[in-house]
């Protein structure tokens, strides 16, 4: 699943001459994206078995509980890679999230919460079918002469998320939805590749002394 929003917006951050200026505060938009991920499936787990044991919830749950595992730690990762070119993980924790990394995150929360916990679904199919290819990030490290280390967390991703995009396309094309549930993983979706983008156009260059 894509947004062509989302891909038009890449598209001309990666064409940005202050791309290497930009880089920190993507690290860090990730990073307040990632941190959230763990909680946000814990919380659609809790609600998919809370809900009953219909063959959406019990497969979603089920689905949630490994994904999990296959996402804890990685928001450390982030700090750690800003860590890697001076800035300091402490620091980056202060910094609050804008209000389009809220509307993103903060809007999973209600459909999980107040509707249907199956909504989690479209985000988590847009933000692991848009991760940059490895030849990207190879690409990143040649244009801004960054080092490698600042780039594990994306060179981690642009490896493991086509095996995990199949793995949400199958448990999707399995789910036995109706078009209720097809039509919220949809908005979910949409939503998502459209405050990603509003969250990558406003990228700035990342202060060390911001806090």
């Amino acid at each position: 699943m894509t947004s062509g929003l989302l891909m038009a917006t890449t598209e001309r951050l990666l064409r940005r001459p202050d791309l290497g200026n930009l880089i920190p505060s993507y690290l860090l938009l990730l990073h307040q994206m990632i941190r959230a991920s763990v909680p946000l499936m814990e919380a659609a787990c809790r609600e998919a078995k809370r809900a009953g044991d219909d063959a959406v919830n019990s497969r979603l749950a089920a689905y949630l509980l490994n994904h999990i595992e296959e996402e804890r730690h990685h928001d450390a990762w982030t700090l750690e890679d800003l860590a890697s070119i001076g800035f300091v993980p402490a620091q980056m924790l202060e910094i609050p999230p804008s209000t389009n990394v809220a509307s993103l995150v903060g809007a999973q929360y209600y459909w999980i919460l107040h509707h249907h916990p199956l909504a989690l679904l479209g985000y988590i199919a847009i933000l692991e079918g848009n991760a940059p290819s490895i030849s990207l990030v190879d690409e990143l490290v040649d244009r801004t002469g960054l080092p490698k280390s600042a780039f594990r967390t994306l060179r981690l991703h642009a490896t493991a998320d086509p095996d995990h995009q199949i793995d949400l396309n199958r448990l999707i094309d399995a789910l036995p939805a109706n078009r209720h549930h097809d039509n919220l993983i949809a908005v979910s979706a949409a939503h998502t590749g459209a405050y990603f983008a509003r969250c990558l156009s406003n990228l700035k260059p990342l202060d060390r002394n911001v806090v």
